[in-house]
This record gives structure tokens, sequence and C-alpha cells, in this order.
């Protein structure tokens, strides 16, 4: 053990860094562990190490912030840094890339270790790729469920039933959350709706929730919030609800892997740690969702229902068409500003309409409020009653938004370009990931107004020159640049009905 001088690094990143002569007197290498000791606090945290030659004179260690926040380090105060031995994990996720199957208690190390920062960035990733490249099967994803809830904080009501859903995602516009959640409220039913921001789409439920009214709370506020007017709809990220699951998607998404098993973990672990008995589970699926097959989303849902057993949740999952986006519209104000007008008795468009329904309909089934069969009718009256928009008033109002919202006043971006049809004929194909490509390149979801509005869905008969969709951008190079990308991946396909003409046996060319 060497004592040296704690100096706090403003750097967000785990660690510490090591004069290279203390770094070989502790008997420590670059990526090696120690464990460090703020000995006015008592407080302590495993780092791993990098080495300097010139940035810090010898006696002196640089904290960066992510380490100090467990320090609490102020700057030149004494610690202790000593070599520790390396995690026990590190031995499960290599059984488990060895094709290995996990116990409870090995699943449970691991869990913890991610969330208590002890595993590095690589050996997270090898534990991913592992489970990407082998799998889980059904015991080790339950087992992975119950220890992503037992290392957050978790909700408990006093009355029952808690109704959840979930979209698997991957289609642009699926801002049905909107309109789902204040129809189940509005029904009489609890739902603390925890959501994610944008990973990949152009905008997340909480991005949009975020352009009505603050999304960020902790688990005892949700519940809070629940408790008072039914619902709410926040970030999960800000809650500590399953934090395991948060820092397990920030190393998949560079690799754009989402394992099966993990998916179900994720998603089953935030419903069970907000005390959800009925879980409706929305699964897209078309060529460009993330589900392909209508048999691949049937096998998808037996897994989550059988999940749900194991876990003591009703589950119900609906098999949605995934291949067009969903409403006219892509990017946070466009979408909120739709879902706003239909809450405010807009009867367009109704695919929206119809999908938020079906969802809502399925869980007021399930809770026993409607007969077996009237549910999506029960839903669109709560609709078009107003029922749904004076429940979403509140949600917004008691989230510390502004309840007196219109849909103008979510206005897109000042800078905007038109497509027009090249030729008279039909839309054929909508390419969903084409279409967000361009919606993150106009600046979606961090600019609100950056987004796509649809002229022409699928099915629907052109003019030449007829508008098919506009481009929104809050500024002028960002519309360059997604203008340039919709040239390069030409996400809606127009034809005309002719597609070939085969000419019979008796035509001969004037030639013979």
């Amino acid at each position: 053990m060497v004592r040296l001088s704690g100096k706090v690094l403003d750097i967000e990143y785990r660690g510490l860094l090591l004069n290279r002569d203390d770094a070989r007197t502790i008997g420590v290498l670059d990526g090696d562990r120690v464990e460090v000791i703020n000995e006015e606090k008592k407080t302590v945290a495993q780092a791993f190490v990098t080495t300097t030659a010139t940035m810090l004179p010898q006696g002196t260690a640089g904290v960066y912030q992510v380490t100090n926040r467990k320090l609490q380090l102020e700057g030149g105060e004494p610690i202790e840094v000593r070599a520790v031995g390396r995690p026990a994990s590190i031995d499960f996720i290599k059984k488990k890339m060895d094709g290995g199957k996990l116990t409870m208690e090995e699943t449970q190390s691991i869990v913890r270790e991610i969330v208590d920062d002890t595993l590095s960035p690589g050996e997270i990733s090898a534990y991913l790729v592992g489970t990407y490249i082998n799998g889980l099967d059904m015991d080790e994803i339950e087992y992975l469920t119950r220890a992503t809830v037992a290392t957050g904080e978790k909700l408990s009501f006093a009355s029952h039933p808690i109704v959840d859903k979930h979209s698997i995602g991957g289609v642009p516009g699926n801002k049905i959350t909107l309109l789902v959640v204040p129809i189940i409220v509005a029904a009489g039913l609890k739902c603390p709706k925890t959501s994610s921001r944008a990973i990949t789409g152009a905008g997340g439920t909480a991005d949009l929730m975020e352009a009505l009214a603050p999304v960020s709370f902790s688990a005892s506020e949700l519940q809070t919030m629940t408790e008072k007017v039914g619902g709410a709809i926040v970030w999960g990220g800000a809650t500590n609800i399953a934090p395991a699951d948060d820092k397990i998607i920030l190393y998949e998404y560079p690799l754009k892997i989402d394992p099966h098993g993990q998916m179900l973990a994720s998603v089953m672990a935030k419903k069970f740690a907000v005390g959800a008995d009925l879980v409706v589970i929305d699964i897209p699926v078309g060529r460009h969702a993330k589900v392909t097959t209508v048999e691949e989303g049937r096998r998808l849902a037996r897994d989550f229902m059988e999940l749900g057993d194991r876990l003591g949740m009703r589950v119900e999952c609906a098999l949605t068409y995934g291949d067009t986006p969903i409403g006219r519209s892509i990017g946070v104000n466009l979408e909120v500003a739709e879902a706003l007008a239909i809450l405010k008795g807009s009867v367009a468009p109704d695919s929206l309409i119809q999908k938020s329904a079906v969802i809502a309909g399925i869980a007021l089934e399930m809770a026993g409020k409607v007969q077996p069969g009237t549910g999506t009718s029960a839903a669109i009256d709560l609709l078009t009653s107003g029922k749904a928009d004076a429940m979403m008033q509140k949600i917004i109002e008691v989230q510390g938004g502004d309840s007196t919202v219109k849909p103008e006043d979510l206005p897109p971006g000042e800078h905007s370009f038109t497509v027009n049809a090249p030729e008279t004929g039909y839309v054929v194909e909508m390419h969903n990931r084409a279409l967000i490509t361009i919606a993150r390149a106009a600046g979606s979801p961090h600019d609100h107004g950056a987004g796509i509005l649809l002229h022409k869905k699928q099915g629907q008969h052109v003019k030449k020159g007829d508008p098919i969709f506009t481009i929104y951008a809050n500024r002028s190079w960002r519309l360059q640049k997604a203008l340039e990308e919709a040239r390069r991946l030409m996400p809606i396909a127009v034809e005309g009905m002719l597609i070939d003409r085969v000419p019979g046996n008796h035509w001969r060319s004037p030639m013979h």
C-alpha cells in the first residue's frame, strides 16, 4: 500500500491516473485494478490504473470524476492506494464465452459488479458478446431479470392492478405511449411508465415527453406522481430502476447488438421493478422492423409470456404491422403535436389511433375493466370523449409541465425541404431505417424541431409533382446533411402499377 496526495481530475471517466514510479512501487500496470481509500471520509472505491510519466509528479494521484463520486475528495487530501485482485465475475464471463450456463449466484455477481463499476468496459463487452454468441436459456434470463431488479430501486403500490406497456421499437414515429398511458389511466388504472431515450431512433418516448414536461425523476417521485394522478411518463435512466440495464445498453450501442436474452431481461426487469401485474408488449413485425417475420414475433411473444409467468406477471403480446412509420410524423415536436391533436379530437392519422387503441384495449381487457373483445372500442371511446386528454393534462401538470399546451405550441424547424413524386404511381415502399437516418441527420431527437412529415403513406396514389414528404431542421446545415442522406438512401419508392410486361408467344419481333 502507498500513501499519495489525491488530485481530482475533471474528466468524466472512472479510474486513477498514477505517476509511473508510484505505479511501480504499488506493483501495478496500466489496466490493473487498485483500491483507493479516502482516509478522512473513510470512503472506498475500486479504480482502473492509467499511468503517466509527465502529467503528475511522484506522490500525487489523479482521481477521475466517476471514481471521485464514491471517494468524495475535494482535492489534496491523503489517499491510500493498494493493488487488488481481479473480480470473481471475470471467471463467470469466461464461462459464458466458452458456452457454459450461468447460475443465479454467478449472474448476480456479474450484474452487481457492472452496477458497482467494478468491471471494466472491455469485460462488460466480453459478457455481452458471450451472451450474444452463445445465448441465454430461460433460467439464465430469469436470473438476469431478478439480478437487474435487485441492484436498483423498486416501486410498491398498496392497490392493484398496476399496468404497463412496452414496444420493442424499430419503427419510426412510434409515439403511441403518449396516447396509451392516458387512455389506461382514464379507465381508472395505474400506469407508472418508465421510458428510454432514443438509442438508434429519431425519438424515444422520454425524448417526446420531455417536449411537454420534465422527465427526470427518482423512483419515489414516480411512485408519488402515480399515486396522485394514476400515471406518469418518465425517463427510466433517472429513476435508478434497473440501473444495470442502462449500463449494459451503453456497451450494446456501439456494437449495434441487442442479444435476445438481454432484451427480454431488460424489458421485464423494468416492468417487475415498477410493480406491474399486467403487461402488454407491442411487437412490430415487418421487413424493416427489428422482428422481421410473424414466426419470429410469435417465438418472442412466447418467451415474454413464459418469463412473465416465472416472475408472477400476466403478459400479453400484440404482433403489429411494422413495415411503415406509425402516423405521419417522425421527430420530437412533429410526433408530440400529432399525438396531442388526436387527444384533442383529431381523427387522423388512423394508423396511430388504431394501434394505440388496440394496445390500450388489451390492457383494459386484461384488467377486467371491459368485456373480452370490446377493449379497442372502449379505448377509442376514452379517446374521443376527451377523458384521455383530460388525463394527459393531469400527467403533464404533475410532472411540472404546462397542461394547457396545444399542438401548435410545438412548431417544426424553420428550415424545410419538400420532396415531390418523380412520376405518377403508387407509394410501394417506405424504408424505416432510411427515414430514421434522415431524421437523425436533420438533428432529431436533440433538436426538437427536426424530423420528417409524411404527406403520403404506403399504398397511396400520387401524381407526378405531388409532395411525398417534408424534412424539417432547426439549422440549415443540418437540413443539407439530411438532404444528402435522402438522396443517397431514397427512403420512399414510387412506381406505376405496371411492373413488367411479358409478351405472349404469338408476338414476333419485326426483325424476323
